[in-house]
């Protein structure tokens, strides 16, 4: 089984692990289509499954400033759940939002919330194997946590239409666009550029599947094309699917174009590197 039916009429419910305190987060919306849009406390969202072979962390996307928790983030979950790995969404803040107590959350704080959710992980068991799975915004915090030095070492990283490298100041697709606010977003872009090698702190070293859409007008192909150019030039492992019929933010939804296969290459990927 590789998607997940939106007609589902019982709301899945993970268990929620505090990451960081901070006053209730705010959802927008009912099920399957919850945005959190104030998120003031960082949770990891736990979907666990008997015997699983693997575990992953999903991040969602919503352009760092809110978070598409059932299209990017609970959805992924049940469908990885269904392919045998327990799956934890990370609810994490956002740069430059409130934090509720008259300031604004630092440029960094998404990673800081990933991290911390690492160590969460990596005090627990069972000790499975861990990849990071992340669409959209969510694809670009999945790939910089690849980067990271961390005794829980991600065994890969599914990356679906994400802004990892073409949202930099210096480096933007088109040129001229303008900067992102708040400040703090741009800011994260600028110090995460993925795939370009004049940023080798930006270089995963592990294993990427990238789904991404040849005519996406939100996060243009060039994100993903710098990356395997780089790729073949640096010998990093990188799959990459470009789909000429989809739209931005296909996700497990649209099903509408050879897009719709994604979710069994991506299956077969995550089974070739658990071997």
């Amino acid at each position: 089984m590789n998607t997940i039916s939106h007609s589902r009429p019982v709301v899945p419910v993970p268990a929620i692990k505090v990451l960081a305190d901070g006053a209730a987060n705010r959802v927008s919306g009912a099920w399957p289509d919850r945005v959190l849009d104030m998120v003031t406390r960082a949770e990891l969202h736990s979907f666990a499954i008997d015997a699983p072979r693997a575990r992953a962390i999903v991040y969602a996307g919503g352009g760092y400033t809110q978070l598409f928790y059932d299209k990017e983030g609970t959805e992924v979950a049940l469908w990885l759940n269904s392919l045998g790995i327990d799956a934890h969404v990370l609810v994490h803040r956002l740069p430059g939002a409130s934090d509720g107590c008259g300031g604004a959350f630092p440029k960094d704080i998404a990673l800081r919330d990933g991290l911390a959710a690492l160590d969460r992980l990596a005090g627990e068991g069972p000790d499975l194997p861990l990849f990071h799975v992340g669409l959209s915004s969510g694809g670009h915090l999945a790939a910089v946590m690849t980067c990271q030095a961390h005794r829980l070492a991600p065994r890969g990283a599914i990356v679906a239409y994400a802004p990892i490298n073409a949202n930099h100041r210096l480096h933007k697709v088109p040129p001229g666009k303008p900067d992102y606010p708040p400040l703090e977003k741009q800011d994260f872009y600028d110090d995460w550029p993925i795939g370009l090698a004049a940023y080798p702190h930006g270089l995963p070293k592990v294993p990427l599947f990238l789904a991404y859409a040849l005519h996406d007008r939100s996060v243009p192909v060039q994100h993903a094309l710098r990356l395997v150019e780089t790729a073949a030039d640096a010998g990093l492992e990188v799959d990459a699917h470009v789909f000429g019929a989809a739209p931005h933010g296909f996700a497990l939804r649209d099903r509408d174009g050879s897009h719709a296969r994604w979710p069994e290459l991506a299956a077969d990927w995550i089974d070739r590197h658990l071997r």
